[in-house]
């Protein structure tokens, strides 16, 4: 998302070029990796480290898929878009603000070293990671039952730099007696992401640890939900409308 995912990565970096990748026999991708992508000095800035974290696993279906962690920035097991491996090249991608492209080589099956592609001017930075263990990739969050009213999908928006940020909020209730919930930004990340929610009559909390941010707001007459979005030090009004089913 391009309000709460907010990568380290300057738009203005010089281009590296990119190495050459010949086909090699597959080696698992699977598992938690830790590194950087290693910014290059440029314009009088030194050279910068910026730390990583991704999740690789697979689902039943064998299909390929994981999470990006940047501690410093609060952005938590943010879903990765189109992953991939072909031999021993993974890739997978960063749709927000700052993302890119990661493509890298498995050297073995503890190290991944490659180019990061930024969105934005399109410039390689390397990076390298390391496998530390097993994919630590948390399930999504379970929970109290939500009222009727609340089950649905929402559309609201929020202004950031004078741009509106286009959001989807979708909740439902379980067959175990629990509920689930989603937000996706379709401006930025246009995944969705896990949401914990609680109901209290007509107040609403959400927190989506993925990116550090909550959500608070009241049902109102209109069938509207009205309340505030906070992330770090943004606080902004957002008001979600329910789509017409």
């Amino acid at each position: 998302m391009r309000t709460v995912a907010r990568l380290l990565i300057a738009a203005s970096l010089l281009p590296v070029p990119a190495r050459v990748v010949f086909a090699q026999a597959p080696v698992d991708p699977t598992g938690h990796w830790t590194g950087a992508i290693h910014v290059p000095p440029f314009n009088g800035a030194s050279s910068r480290e910026v730390a990583v974290e991704i999740d690789l696993t697979t689902n039943a279906a064998g299909v390929l898929g994981g999470t990006f962690t940047q501690a410093d920035q609060g952005v938590k097991g943010l879903p990765l878009s189109n992953v991939s491996r072909d031999g021993r090249t993974v890739s997978f991608e960063i749709k927000a603000n700052g993302g890119g492209v990661f493509r890298g080589t498995q050297s073995d099956a503890t190290s991944i070293s490659g180019e990061f592609v930024t969105t934005q001017g399109g410039f390689n930075i390397p990076f390298d990671l390391k496998r530390t263990g097993d994919a630590r990739i948390a399930p999504a969050p379970k929970n109290p039952p939500i009222g009727k009213e609340l089950e649905g999908t929402w559309n609201g928006s929020i202004e950031v730099g004078g741009k509106p940020e286009r959001l989807v909020l979708k909740m439902s209730n379980l067959p175990d007696g629990t509920s689930t919930g989603t937000i996706q930004d379709v401006d930025g990340s246009n995944v969705e992401i896990p949401i914990a929610m609680t109901q209290k009559a007509s107040n609403l909390t959400i927190d989506l640890a993925v990116v550090s941010a909550s959500y608070t707001a009241v049902l109102n007459a209109d069938n509207e939900l009205v309340g505030t979005w906070t992330q770090g030090p943004l606080s902004l009004p957002l008001t979600f409308k329910r789509v017409s089913k």
